[in-house]
């Protein structure tokens, strides 16, 4: 699997090769969605997603919890996509698919997440997929249900963790990506030390 600085210097050389490309009178046209590579997946256990958080370090950190069998789960991540397009240098978006029910394996689980991160184009996204199973997961993280979504300041501290339960008891309403945005709006204008 690549490191995160071997993506960053392929994209490079893909946006230098585009660029050249432009320049010399090309038309250069997106990739049909079956030849489009897939995004990149790594399985994590609970561990390993604190280390997936720590390394952005440096930069907000918005981490999704989400499952395909979740509908304001699938109908809001296109937004966690956006996200990561409109922020590439200053916010590092992660998601974390709960999905293995500790039912068969956590590999059968991979291509239904596979295709729903490529139809949606979360390629500039850091995606995760829980190998323990997802009410373990659930208790580790100390969720109810998805989606879950939790913003960390750039000195990695946890700023906010959305959830039903904590927008019910802070907002008195279900927490939409408009209060997600918006924190990170708020983070990225705060001065740092």
């Amino acid at each position: 699997m690549m490191g995160r600085s071997d993506q960053v210097c392929d994209r490079r050389r893909a946006l230098q090769t585009l660029v050249a490309a432009a320049a010399a009178g090309c038309v250069v046209r997106p990739l049909p969605a079956a030849d489009r590579p897939e995004p990149d997946l790594e399985l994590v256990d609970h561990d390993g997603l604190l280390a997936a958080v720590a390394a952005e370090r440096g930069r907000v950190v918005v981490l999704d919890c989400w499952s395909t069998s979740c509908p304001p789960c699938v109908r809001d991540f296109p937004r966690l996509v956006a996200l990561a397009k409109a922020h590439p240098r200053d916010v590092a978006c992660l998601s974390l698919a709960l999905e293995y029910e500790g039912i068969g394996t956590v590999e059968e689980v991979l291509p239904r997440v596979r295709t729903f991160l490529a139809a949606v184009g979360a390629h500039d996204v850091v995606n995760l997929v829980a190998r323990e199973e997802a009410d373990v997961m659930y208790r580790k993280l100390d969720l109810v249900s998805v989606p879950a979504v939790s913003v960390w300041r750039p000195d990695g501290t946890l700023a906010v963790r959305y959830d039903d339960d904590s927008a019910a008891r802070t907002l008195g309403r279900p927490f939409t990506y408009d209060d997600v945005e918006a924190t990170v709006a708020q983070l990225l204008a705060t001065p740092r030390p």
